[in-house]
């Protein structure tokens, strides 16, 4: 086909990082593109421009604000190392959030520069589908437009969910779309859930020296390796932040104060307790943004639990020329770069004679909580129920930063764990890090392990001294063998 017959050979619905992506690549191509990018105010209001999830309310505010955190700490280290700080030391919410918010509207102009210069349509129009080649334009006043395309794909995200059985959920709290915009501090602030973005959330704000208590209903950071979720809850129980372990919320009211007083009951013992909050953050997992594309009409088929579209290997939706990407696309990893990665292979495919097949195997991640958390492949559990508790080894250590020595810092938590095959030259399944810069430790690991990297490879590089990264080159200590872990010495 030609863009003669539809006004655009490919049509984007959603401006985040796999619909951009996407969107410059086909361009690259020579090809008519469109983005449709419209962010819908969250229930408390909040509103952002284009870039998505990861540039607005995710990964680059997240670490901006986990990095204020992380300074506090250097300062109460700095004393240690013969600094004189003048006391009490204070943070201010305004100054930080004014920042970051600065940062992601420069983040924002840049993204529509990009599509400019790359020659992309882009439309700040809420898009849905009518059939194969057809969308649906809403503006903000409700006008409509419809655009037709050769190809289109779907990239709208998913937004965070609320406990809506829970009285006063939605009127009296706040998600991780609301939390980075806040004009002043949230205060004294509960934190329900406990997945990656709950625990996050609640180490920088622990972090800048406010209130955090975070509510677990089960486990800490489902689909991780839970001995390594345990290590990064325990350091952030040390550090000051409160935890309400196996606790569930029951209602959320509005005192005349103006705080929150919030209900729960513990699920072990069945009794009720309450407590006052100034901020209630629910980080409850998100939803596929699905509601308003009409992908049933047009018989795009999505998974009922998840409410996700159900997309092959390449992509591809149950209907001809849709394609899904990133969060929306049922089973992929809810993560920015895979996104970026699988709108980059979709548009090389489409429009550049590529064959090449986005590899969700081996993809890296970091946690980033007080003490981060770093892994790639796969973790102890799922090593286990794969291969069979008898067929891998597994290699760890506890090690000490030696940044941590002078400051006097508790490194109890700081452990290293390598799950192996046990036969053979012990391929490398999957590789676990808790420590400072973890994210800079596993990127370059990475690239052994997606590589095939054997144990029996590793102990032959040699390591960078004094860093915590070495210890990894070091490991020699199996969790068979009963012996202690502790690194001891230099």
């Amino acid at each position: 086909f030609c863009a003669g017959k539809y006004d655009y050979d490919l049509v984007v619905i959603g401006g985040g990082s796999g619909g951009l992506a996407c969107s410059k690549e086909a361009a690259q191509f020579g090809k008519k593109v469109a983005v449709l990018d419209y962010v819908e105010s969250s229930p408390k209001g909040t509103k952002w421009g284009l870039g998505g999830t990861c540039v607005n309310v995710g990964c680059i505010p997240k670490k901006l604000m986990h990095q204020a955190a992380l300074l506090g700490g250097a300062i109460k280290d700095a004393q240690r190392y013969g600094w004189t700080i003048p006391s009490p030391i204070t943070h201010d919410w305004l100054t930080m959030a004014s920042a970051v918010q600065d940062y992601i509207r420069s983040l924002n102009w840049g993204h529509r520069v990009q599509l400019q210069d790359k020659k992309v349509k882009y439309l700040n129009l809420k898009g849905s589908l009518m059939d194969g080649h057809t969308v649906r334009a809403e503006s903000k006043t409700g006008k409509e437009s419809v655009l037709t395309a050769g190809n289109i794909v779907i990239a709208t995200g998913g937004r965070p969910k609320y406990p809506t059985h829970i009285p006063g959920s939605l009127e009296y709290g706040i998600s991780s779309d609301d939390i980075f915009w806040l004009k002043e501090s949230p205060g004294k602030t509960l934190v329900v859930g406990a997945s990656y973005v709950a625990l996050e959330c609640a180490g920088f704000i622990t972090g800048i020296g406010v209130d955090a208590s975070v509510m677990v209903r089960s486990i800490p950071l489902r689909g991780f390796d839970q001995q390594i979720a345990c290590l990064v809850t325990d350091y952030m129980e040390s550090y000051g932040t409160k935890f309400h372990w196996k606790c569930s919320p029951s209602k959320v009211e509005k005192l005349e104060t103006g705080r929150l007083l919030v209900s729960w009951t513990d699920l072990d013992s069945g009794k009720e307790d309450q407590d006052i909050f100034d901020t209630v953050l629910w980080a409850v997992g998100r939803a596929p943004e699905t509601r308003a594309l009409n992908l049933e009409k047009v018989g795009v088929k999505t998974n009922r639990e998840t409410g996700k579209i159900i997309v092959s290997a390449d992509e591809a939706t149950s209907v001809p020329h849709i394609y899904a990407i990133g969060d929306i696309a049922d089973g992929r990893p809810e993560l920015t770069p895979t996104a970026i990665q699988a709108g980059k292979l979709l548009a090389r495919r489409l429009f550049g004679k590529s064959t090449e097949l986005m590899d969700y195997d081996c993809v890296p991640t970091t946690v980033f909580t007080p003490l981060e958390y770093g892994s790639v492949g796969l973790s102890e559990e799922e090593a286990v129920r794969r291969h069979g508790e008898d067929s891998i080894e597994v290699f760890h250590a506890f090690y000490k930063p030696l940044e941590f020595t002078v400051a006097e810092r508790d490194a109890s938590q700081c452990y290293i764990k390598m799950v192996c095959l046990r036969e053979g030259a012990q391929r490398i399944l999957g590789f676990h890090f808790t420590g400072p810069n973890a994210g800079e430790v596993i990127q370059g690991f990475a690239l052994a392990i997606k590589c095939g990297a054997t144990y029996t490879q590793l102990i032959t590089t040699v390591g960078i001294h004094p860093t915590s990264a070495e210890e990894i080159v070091k490991l020699h200590i199996t969790k068979r063998s009963g012996l202690d872990p502790t690194v001891t010495g230099c």
